[in-house]
């Protein structure tokens, strides 16, 4: 790829955010080499590392690289024999705990996880933990070697400490003694390593001993007395012993080292590679991006991309299709209305991808793989070469021009700009049109109207435009395929204040044609706008279908499920009354031929059967429940819709869902049943409904002034919140929710770094009212969205 077009599309800068994610040397090193790829099995090799990484970084979090140092010079000293410093030493030890901790992130804590292409990048790993927990033992610190690293210099250091404490002893006794008249002060110092006394120079023959040095002013001589001359001595001696068996364990540590060099530069390589991959899948999150297609086609689908280094919350996507029913886009509109920003995403998300890298798209986008990327972007003028921006630009052209080939993507920003108009147009269509017939995918931004038309009249060609509202004079960054867009030149200038008559002048100076083709514009536009409209009522006239086909689904299980209680229960009813009835008959033959063989009075006989007559009228009344008679008869003029009535023969009450007809049926609504009732089997109920009691206001004029519950969104918004403002907010939604009877709701909380979602999930899992959920489809809004089914 060359560096010009990488430095226009501003591949720089996504290496730099890439950089930061790394986090040793090495890995930092890989990122800032990384090129664009052109071998397509490379690149999906690559990408599919980065994919791999993502989704190890969301599910386990980011393994740590900063152990990881520069160990290739020490190597080769090994390898000659030579003997490393303790600081060399400790760099291998933390490279070899690095390589420790990171194979063990990669293992898989679960048997049902699935492997992936890092498994191998993991297995190459060799903690070699012998010797990295020796080399911590004996070296805690790059300046420090431990007591413990071998038995001869814990003898050495046990003896030097003796000694220490003596000479501390002697002098403490000099100082505080009878010399002590003879000091400059009371304490004592080192000169050389030697233990020495401040010593006035006046007093030099009262303090026997080895002078070492004397004050700048000469009064103050510092002076080792003879009392610990031999003492300071052996601790010398004991010192250079100490450095002797220091070098004795730093070479035994060498050897050790020196036989797991291989193992130890394949541990730095792969943790420098594993470091370079997961600043990538950490890139990919960052910037909430996806896995992209690649196709040998040169084909280009970008679905609702979002440059980079835009603003996040404030990015318009863009969504554009290239080299599948043509070959060549011609972008159009007035400036700062997005073209070149559009442009730079396209070249942006080509080099992004063929590096291995996600781009900030929707999934299922996809890209071609091209060999180069060729950028004419921006204002070219030099001033050094005494170059125009026309000449600039121009300059740029040729050297495309004899390199392009079928493998290249070309993008021009304003091609034929920074001279007179109708020249620059018809250079600007004969270079495209040049471009257009070898095939070469290219993407032009324009102002000429002459290459709007030779869009409209090209096979293989496309116009688009960015959208522009002349109503606020601001552009709403939206790339629309197949409509060549107006300059808005006239609108923007008398929105601006631009007197009537010198635009309506202006307008003579147009030709007809010109005209034609603006007016031709403004119908596209117009109709486009119409369409939109439609499409977006369309779809809402879907959405409350499939919410009333669910509605309606769920209603018929609901009485499918009451209609088998009933029977169910009728049948148990019905077997328990002819179990009694066969009792019944069994004791009645018995007592017959009991009253036939025994002399029994015809008053004990009667006494029975009014006892059986009696029982068979309780069971009658069990089985048949008189009709209750409304308090009153009621005309058909005493309902009104919305009034809560009983349904005296289903001892139900619900509410007057129509008015009485002319036989005085009416519709009654009983929470999900719904029946037809002849007004005589009603009767008025004067307490208002429980949800009026809670959600109705009186207002100043004495009338009911009904609450929000009853006018509920079936949406809320939560995008932007934190998790705890997020549930305190959706707590009270899903109250007015079910006080309106809404049986689904949508919950839009987007994707981010899925912690809000994760938030949510949580909260709706212990809610009573709240049926089941789940993420939305394709086309509900797929995982920034929760679907919640409500009891």
């Amino acid at each position: 790829m060359n560096k010009k077009s990488l430095y226009k599309l501003e591949y720089n800068k996504i290496i730099e955010k890439l950089t930061e994610h790394a986090g040793s040397f090495g890995g930092q090193e890989r990122c800032r080499k990384l090129k664009p790829k052109t071998e397509i099995s490379e690149i999906e090799r690559m990408q599919e590392e980065t994919a791999a990484a993502f989704t190890r970084i969301i599910k386990k979090g980011r393994p740590s690289f900063g152990g990881c140092s520069p160990v290739s010079e020490s190597m080769m000293r090994l390898e000659i024999g030579g003997t490393l410093g303790s600081g060399e030493l400790l760099r291998i030890c933390k490279v070899l705990e690095t390589a420790g901790h990171v194979k063990n992130y990669g293992r898989h804590d679960n048997a049902d996880d699935m492997q992936d292409i890092l498994d191998g990048y993991f297995e190459q790993l060799v903690p070699v933990s012998i010797l990295s927990t020796e080399i911590r033992r004996c070296i805690p610190a790059e300046d420090e070697i431990s007591d413990d690293a071998s038995p001869e210099l814990k003898r050495i250091r046990r003896a030097m400490g003796q000694i220490n404490d003596k000479v501390h002893a002697t002098l403490s006794s000099v100082v505080n003694g009878s010399l002590r008249t003879y000091l400059q002060d009371p304490i004592i110092t080192m000169r050389g390593d030697r233990y020495c006394i401040p010593v006035k120079a006046e007093y030099r023959g009262q303090v026997p001993g080895m002078i070492h040095d004397q004050s700048s002013t000469g009064s103050t001589l510092f002076i080792e007395p003879m009392a610990v001359v031999k003492l300071n001595n052996d601790l010398k001696e004991l010192y250079g012993k100490e450095q002797e068996e220091i070098q004795v364990i730093l070479a035994r540590l060498s050897a050790d080292a020196a036989e797991y060099v291989s193992e130890i530069r394949t541990d730095y390589a792969t943790l420098t590679e594993l470091d370079f991959i997961f600043a990538r899948g950490a890139l990919a999150l960052d910037m909430n991006a996806s896995k992209p297609m690649f196709n040998q086609e040169r084909r280009i689908r970008i679905r609702e991309g979002r440059h980079p280094l835009l603003d996040k919350k404030k990015v318009v996507p863009i969504s554009l299709t290239l080299g599948e029913d043509f070959d060549l886009l011609i972008v159009t509109g007035p400036n700062t209305g997005g073209k070149t920003v559009s442009l730079k995403t396209v070249g942006l998300f080509q080099l992004m991808g063929q590096a291995g890298l996600h781009i900030p798209a929707l999934d299922r986008s996809e890209l071609g793989v091209f060999r180069e990327v060729y950028a004419d972007i921006g204002d070219e003028q030099s001033i050094e070469q005494n170059l125009s921006t026309f000449s600039s630009h121009m300059t740029n052209v040729v050297s495309f021009i004899k390199q392009v080939d079928e493998d290249s993507l070309v993008l021009f920003d304003e091609l034929g700009a920074g001279t007179d108009p109708t020249e620059g147009a018809a250079l600007a269509t004969a270079i495209l049109n040049h471009l257009h017939c070898q095939g070469i995918r290219t993407m032009a931004t324009t102002h000429y109207s002459e290459l709007k038309v030779y869009a409209l009249s090209t096979p293989g060609v496309e116009n688009a435009s960015c959208e522009f509202d002349v109503e606020t004079l601001r552009p709403t960054y939206r790339l629309l395929l197949g409509i060549p867009g107006k300059s808005n030149a006239f609108a923007i200038a008398g929105k601006l204040g631009l007197p009537d008559y010198i635009i309506e002048e202006a307008k003579t100076h147009l030709t007809e044609q010109d005209e034609s083709f603006e007016d031709l514009l403004t119908d596209l536009e117009s109709s486009r706008r119409t369409i939109v409209k439609e499409q977006e009522e369309i779809a809402a006239y879907r959405r409350e279908l499939e919410a009333l086909k669910q509605e309606t689904a769920q209603k018929k299980e609901k009485l499918e499920e009451q209609r088998d209680r009933i029977l169910r229960e009728a049948n148990e009813k019905a077997h328990a009354i002819l179990a009694d009835a066969k009792e019944t008959a069994d004791e009645t033959m018995r007592n017959f031929h009991k009253f036939g063989k025994a002399n029994i009075s015809t008053t004990e006989m009667e006494k029975e059967r009014e006892r059986l007559r009696k029982k068979m009228e309780k069971t009658r009344e069990g089985m048949t429940e008189e009709v209750k008679k409304p308090k009153k008869q009621y005309k058909p003029s005493d309902f009104k819709l919305g009034e809560t009535v009983k349904v005296l023969s289903m001892n139900l009450t619900g509410t007057v869902h129509s008015l009485p007809d002319a036989k005085g049926n009416l519709m009654v609504q009983m929470g999900i049943l719904r029946s037809k009732v002849h007004i005589s089997d009603l009767e008025i109920v004067d307490e208002k409904p429980a949800y009026l009691k809670k959600t109705a206001a009186r207002t100043s004029k004495g009338k009911v002034k009904m609450g929000k519950s009853l006018s509920v969104s079936p949406e809320i918004n939560l995008l932007g919140k934190t998790v705890d403002e997020a549930v305190a907010e959706l707590d009270k939604y899903l109250d007015d929710a079910s006080l309106a009877h809404l049986t689904s709701v949508r919950v839009v909380h987007g994707k981010g770094t899925g912690a809000l979602r994760a938030g949510i999930h949580q909260y709706l899992k212990r809610q009573k009212h709240v049926k089941s959920y789940r993420l939305g489809a394709f086309g509900e809004g797929d995982a920034g969205v929760t679907i919640v089914e409500l009891k």
